[in-house]
Formats: C-alpha cells, sequence, structure tokens
C-alpha cells in the first residue's frame, strides 16, 4: 500500500503537489541535459518562468516579469491575475508525443504571457 507523504511532496509555493508533481516529470530531461546543453538550460528556465508566473506567491512575485523578459516582451505590472489559463502544464505534458518539447514550451509560456496581458486574440 502507498501512502501518502507530504513530507516527501513536491512543492511550489502557490501550486497543488500533483501540480508541481507533472512538471517536474515534464521538464526532468531539460533538467539532465541543463547542465551540458544551453539550449536546454535556456528552454528549462523558460519553462521555470512560465511556471512560476502561472503560480504566483508572495515570496517571488517577479515570476511574470521574468517570463515577460525572457520572452522580449514589456515587463509591465498585469491588472489581476487570469480567471483562467489558455495553456498549462498539463497541456504540455498531454502533447508530449506528438510535439516536440521546445515548441511546447514556447508556446506555452506565450500563451502565459497573453493570458496575464488578457489578450482575447491569445488560442483557446
Amino acid at each position: 500500500m502507498l501512502v501518502a507523504r507530504p513530507d516527501l511532496e513536491a512543492r511550489h509555493p502557490g501550486a497543488s503537489p500533483a501540480c508541481t508533481r507533472l512538471f517536474d516529470v515534464t521538464v526532468r530531461g531539460l533538467r539532465d541535459e541543463a547542465p551540458s546543453d544551453l539550449r536546454a538550460a535556456a528552454l528549462l528556465q523558460l519553462a521555470v518562468d512560465a511556471y512560476d508566473a502561472q503560480h504566483p506567491h508572495e515570496g517571488d512575485p517577479g515570476g511574470l516579469v521574468r517570463l515577460r523578459t525572457a520572452l522580449g516582451q514589456q515587463t509591465g505590472a498585469p491588472a489581476e491575475r487570469p480567471e483562467h489559463w489558455t495553456t498549462t502544464v498539463a497541456d504540455v505534458a498531454a502533447d508530449l508525443d506528438v510535439v516536440d518539447l521546445p515548441a511546447l514550451v514556447r508556446s506555452w509560456a506565450q500563451a502565459v504571457s497573453a493570458d496575464w496581458a488578457g489578450d482575447p486574440t491569445a488560442p483557446d
């Protein structure tokens, strides 16, 4: 029998343990490659920035600024957190078998930034 142990739960302030675990599994390969591959390291950082922007917390309010900086966008403050997300790490994980990870992460990052901007042209 498996028992959930809170001390072993993956944690990210502002995110559920299940979401954090999914993110960790999704980017595991990037984490493994990042120390020796600059492209993997940059893609991993973009994924972390997108995840942080979707899970803002009091201890680190700069996730959206880092994301927009990485995308070469203006870093102005958003009015309020989006009510829904166009794309999440669950969408990235679900599409891994048909789309390569770099394309998924870039699309996710752009969607998160557009969601924060309240962009009505963001894809649904």
